[in-house]
């Protein structure tokens, strides 16, 4: 081929700018139990929604929130707080969790016979009828249904079995691996997210089950080691049951550190608060408040850096396990803050969160960790790093990259800055934490300084009475 070139060409070279892969925050991963057997919904697998249509088509729904505690979660994050994706995990197995309904005469009204929605579909045996032939069962949003083909009247003799979500215990919410099976269940599902989405959980809940102080341990260390690489955030509740927990703030912080609620890892509410009828555990209506606010504009803009304390929460009244309503003032509810316990207040602007300190405080004064709002930043800008340059590990360690690096983090952090993400940031390449033979091994270290904004928790106005102003009054 000739060697001759006539005209004009053109082409584009890399320049070597590096752009931040952009991070969620404030991403539920849920484990409980949900009325599966309603929608043949999955048992012990990562279910994804963004919404409630998606989570009821999934999982079912029911009001009775005892029973099913994802319903919960389903009815704050989309109902009230309208938030992006949570991941769910049901292990309420129908084959396993259930029991058998004795025989009973029922009336059939309308051409149907109404059982309650714990029945299972197909266990259901009318006496003297075949199914398929002479009725069919299905789910209304509130019960199985048995609808007659042919007319029907008077009373049947049905039989059934039905889901008992009693029979859920606190070692089918902490799950595991099985050797035999080769499933992982439970809280252990957590490492399944990021493969199966591409998505990082950051709060961890497990309605009416994070008082459990063996159920808390698992969820505090999931939130220290998800996938061998991040960081979360685990949203607890203490007990409000007069027999084992406390039910009077002042009982709060014993209970507290006889269960070790102590760690960085987590945030820990008290008591419970309701709307309505509805009776919810703080801890679902904290982690809805955090991901509304880390993603609102006005405040976190996409980043956990602004504290939920302070900020709304869907409620008209404190109570306890019980329903009795618990009724605080400012100096009760610091009381509870000063032993790093978040809680409710009706002060000023209505219901809020208020709080803004993890487990660890007052024990742990280190403010990267007893801040939550701070505590969870270092966790992003660690999470957003890591996947920005992920793709980068294994290249040859050459000048040019590492000043690629250092810049594009530099120039990240400066846009954080400028955002008022974080107070000011900086990334160093430093000689004395790269030895020659750490770089000869691969390791190549960079050092990143930031400082996150501290929420302004307390505002001192001084007084002072000025007796120059009186002069005004005999001024010519």
């Amino acid at each position: 081929m000739s060697d001759v070139s006539h005209g004009v060409n053109a082409s584009k070279t890399n320049n070597g700018a590096i752009t931040p892969v952009s991070v969620d925050t404030g991403v539920h991963f849920v484990v409980g139990t949900a009325p599966v057997q309603m929608v043949n919904g999955k048992v012990n697998e990562v279910i994804m929604a963004s919404s409630y249509k998606e989570a009821v088509q999934a999982l079912g729904y029911s009001d009775d929130w005892k029973k099913y505690s994802l319903c919960e979660e389903i009815y704050t994050a989309f109902t009230l707080f309208n938030s992006a994706q949570v991941f769910f995990v049901n292990v309420l197995d129908p084959k396993k969790h259930k029991k058998t309904v004795d025989e009973t005469q029922i009336d059939v009204v309308d051409g149907q016979i109404v059982l309650p929605a714990e029945a299972i579909a197909g266990s259901v045996e009318v006496t003297g009828k075949t199914a398929g032939e002479d009725y069919e069962v299905f789910y209304s949003d509130t019960n199985c249904v048995v609808e007659f083909l042919k007319e029907t009247t008077g009373k049947l003799t049905v039989k059934y079995d039905a889901v008992d979500a009693s029979q859920v215990t606190k070692s089918d919410i902490i799950g595991g691996y099985s050797v035999s099976t080769h499933k992982t269940t439970g809280l252990e599902l957590i490492n399944n997210v990021f493969p199966l989405y591409t998505k990082v959980p950051d709060l961890i809940l497990c309605p009416n089950w994070s008082h459990d102080a063996e159920v808390a341990a698992v969820m505090s260390a999931k939130a220290e080691n998800i996938n061998g690489l991040f960081e979360g955030e685990a949203i607890l509740d203490i007990d409000c049951t007069a027999e084992t927990g406390a039910t009077y703030y002042t009982e709060v912080p014993a209970w507290k550190k006889q269960k070790n609620f102590t760690k960085r890892t987590e945030v820990v509410c008290f008591p419970k608060v309701a709307l309505g009828d509805r009776v919810f555990n703080l801890s679902t209506q904290l982690a809805a408040s955090m991901s509304a606010v880390d993603n609102a504009e006005e405040y976190g803009g996409g980043t956990p850096c602004e504290s939920a304390s302070n900020k709304g929460i869907q409620a008209d009244r404190m109570v306890t396990a019980d329903g009795s309503e618990v009724v605080m003032d400012i100096q009760q509810a610091n009381y509870l803050n000063e032993n790093g316990v978040v809680t409710a207040l009706n002060f000023f602007n209505g219901f809020v969160s208020w709080g803004n300190y993890t487990a660890c405080y007052p024990a742990n004064t280190d403010v990267t960790d007893y801040f939550y709002c701070i505590n969870r930043m270092f966790k992003w800008v660690a999470k957003t790093l890591i996947l920005t340059y992920w793709n980068y590990i294994d290249r040859g360690i050459k000048r040019r990259l590492i000043d690629a690096v250092v810049q594009s983090i530099n120039d990240w952090l400066a846009s954080l800055a400028t955002d008022e993400k974080i107070i000011g940031g900086r990334v160093e390449f430093n000689e004395s934490e790269n030895s020659t033979s750490q770089l000869a091994a691969g390791i190549v270290r960079f050092h990143i300084y930031m400082t996150p904004p501290s929420p302004m928790q307390k505002m001192d106005f001084v007084l002072e009475y000025d007796l120059s102003y009186l002069a005004a009054l005999v001024a010519a």
